[in-house]
């Protein structure tokens, strides 16, 4: 039976760099996906995505920004831990963690394995009120990249939707410079690196950043 698979932008596009995860699902328009991929730009629409999850996929992976501590522009892949109980479902908004709480409140249907690929953003508005659009530099440079990465991952999840995808030497940024090798910093995003599993960027996409 063919793998089922569901890739995801996340973000608001009028918050600067939080518009990264709807531009890479635009520039896969111009670089699509295998046909058996479902790829959609959901915005701020948690609901829309919650519901998605519970509809049989075999993996998710989420396009959004997250502070990790790296440069601005660098990718990281990360598996993401099954929520808890501690999380609280929330019906409005994109707060990755919430949206995976809140789809398994709604149904009993298995969660899918979700992979979180994250772009360290270099602005994002300090105020809810704020209406920022466009791109920085680095992150706009960084959506080729995550596309590159997408058709190098996607195939390999295809073939075997809970196995491991290949390990790079270690993780690069947007512009291929290594980053400092060290204990993988905390995510700013309520999403924690899952339990330890080679859940990584391949090099010869986009370079990529290891979680663990």
């Amino acid at each position: 039976m063919t793998a089922r698979l569901l890739v995801a932008g996340v973000g608001n596009v009028f918050l600067a760099d939080d518009a990264f995860g709807p531009e890479v699902i635009r520039a896969l328009e111009q670089r699509p996906l295998p046909s058996q991929v479902r790829v959609r730009d959901y915005g701020i629409r948690g609901m829309d995505l919650a519901y998605d999850l519970l509809d049989g996929y075999d993996t998710a992976v989420l396009v959004d920004t997250a502070r990790r501590g790296h440069r601005p522009g660098t990718l990281t892949l990360i598996e993401t831990e099954p929520p808890d109980a501690t999380v609280v479902p929330e019906a409005h908004g994109m707060d990755p963690a919430k949206v995976l709480a809140l789809a398994r409140h709604l149904g009993d249907e298995p969660l899918p394995r979700v992979l979180l690929l994250a772009c360290e953003p270099a602005v994002l508005p300090s105020g809810d009120d704020d209406i920022l659009p466009g791109l920085s530099a680095p992150v706009r440079a960084a959506v080729d990249h995550a596309v590159a990465a997408l058709h190098t991952l996607i195939p390999a999840l295809l073939a075997d939707p809970a196995g491991p995808v290949p390990i790079p030497a270690g993780p690069v940024n947007a512009s291929g410079s290594p980053v400092p090798a060290g204990p993988a910093p905390a995510l700013g995003r309520p999403v924690e690196s899952g339990p330890p599993r080679p859940a990584v960027l391949p090099r010869s996409a986009a370079g990529g950043a290891q979680d663990r």
